[in-house]
């Protein structure tokens, strides 16, 4: 359950009302919200495909950060090098869509990570990894502590 306090620091976070919030499922050190777990379905019963959503700005904006420096593609060739990481990926992947049907981007994959924590999706705690060391990221991540 989320309380009135959490939908509105979301809120202003995404600077528009969220929708189909189903729990906080990752907070800062500093307490903000950093992930929400979202319904399949939207209040409306339009489908919502994203299971985990950063809604923090700086880890949008990192995660976004991420992505244009072609860090999935790279990603997805360690795939057909590498079979134990392959294997880690899969089972991550498998574990998302236990409770959703598709991963789609880099944002979902921090959010995965943020909200299972370390050890369960390796490219989204690679990229958390990444991240943590920048200082923008001070107050809103702590290296190994997700």
């Amino acid at each position: 359950m989320v309380d009135r306090a959490d939908l509105d620091a979301v809120a202003r976070q995404l600077g528009r009302e969220p929708r189909g919030v189903l729990e906080i499922a990752y907070r800062c050190p500093n307490g903000e919200p950093g992930v929400v777990k979202t319904a399949p379905k939207l209040p409306d019963g339009t489908p919502f495909p994203t299971l985990y959503y950063l809604t923090h700005p700086a880890l949008t904006a990192a995660a976004s950060r991420l992505e244009t420096t072609g860090l999935m593609r790279e990603m997805t060739e360690r795939l057909g090098r590498d079979a134990d990481l392959a294997a880690a990926y899969r089972r991550a992947h498998e574990s998302y869509l236990a409770e959703r049907d598709a991963i789609k981007c880099l944002h979902v994959l921090i959010a995965h990570s943020l909200a299972k924590g370390p050890g369960v999706n390796p490219f989204g705690d690679e990229a958390l990894a990444i991240l943590a060391g920048e200082p923008a990221m001070a107050g809103i991540l702590v290296e190994g502590q997700w």
